[in-house]
């Protein structure tokens, strides 16, 4: 299977990412296109610009599309996207959105990891906690339109982590 992790920043992909790692033997990781550019020179602007993020957007999208099964993706191209549409409400998408679609395809199952109430995170611990929530509340909007299977996870890390399990057993289960 292919595994996407989607949500607003600081509300627990990377450590469910690391979790199911643990749990799921023979996965890879792919960590999140922003420290993968990172790492490879790329440099991004301190405060978040929509040209970082078509960046990364198409980066997530070669990811997917270059992919073997049994992959984890920290972050995948509707978050992103999500973020692009929240930094620059004015820009047209449309071809984007569509290239989104045609991605996620490629997924087999997406985790979203939205903000809990109450958050389990407080705003003085996240940095721009206004993007945050309203990334979260786009991705509310959208995920239903891609058509692909989900879940929406909430909990604890234990509880998470046994809800995409017991999703995946059951979407492996009803393939064979």
């Amino acid at each position: 299977m292919r595994i996407a992790i989607c949500g607003a920043h600081k509300v627990g992909k990377t450590t469910l990412t690391e979790e199911l790692l643990e749990n799921l033997p023979g996965y890879t990781l792919e960590t999140e296109p922003y420290y993968q550019l990172e790492a490879s020179g790329h440099e991004f602007s301190e405060k978040p610009t929509a040209e970082d993020f078509i960046e990364q957007f198409n980066y997530a999208a070669k990811l997917v599309s270059s992919s073997e099964n049994n992959v984890i993706f920290d972050r995948c191209v509707i978050d992103i996207l999500a973020y692009l549409h929240v930094v620059d409400p004015g820009r047209n998408i449309q071809k984007l959105f569509e290239t989104a679609q045609t991605v996620i395809a490629g997924i087999d199952l997406l985790v979203f990891v939205p903000i809990e109430e109450p958050d389990l995170i407080p705003d003085h611990q996240t940095d721009l906690p206004k993007l945050r929530c309203l990334v979260n509340d786009l991705l509310y909007d959208w995920i239903g339109d891609f058509g692909i299977e989900m879940i929406e996870v909430s909990g604890t890390l234990s509880n998470r982590r046994d809800q995409v399990l017991a999703k995946i057993s059951n979407c492996t289960n009803r393939y064979r």
